[in-house]
């Protein structure tokens, strides 16, 4: 098993999140997050005041996904999230070592 772990831009949410349903992922976990890579923030004028920017608004998802699923969740993920500009974001795999479904008890794939 697999943990996806992707940073995207907030108005890509809903488009990625459908094209991962249609893929057959069942489950994700959405955070709204802040933060900066490359861009280092950007510049704004507010009311005729220039303030900078540092943390831009970000979308965390985390996906446990089985190994078989792993590349076309992936794929999908970079289709659906690219808009071909700075900022789009990024994805980091992590190995899983154990899943359990408190409800019932279920591990590993059985509990994806």
């Amino acid at each position: 098993m697999k943990k996806i772990e992707a940073i995207i831009k907030p108005f890509k949410l809903d488009e990625v999140r459908e094209g991962l349903n249609e893929i057959g992922v069942t489950g994700l976990t959405v955070s709204e997050v802040k933060g900066y890579g490359r861009q280092k923030g950007h510049t704004e004028t507010y009311r005729g005041a220039e303030y900078t920017v540092d943390f831009l608004p970000k979308i965390k998802l985390e996906i446990v996904v089985s190994d078989d699923q792993l590349e076309r969740c992936i794929e999908t993920i970079i289709s659906k999230a690219n808009t071909g500009k700075i900022g789009d974001g990024k994805i980091f795999v992590f190995d899983v070592q154990q899943t359990i479904r408190i409800r019932t008890g279920e591990e590993n794939d059985d509990a994806i």
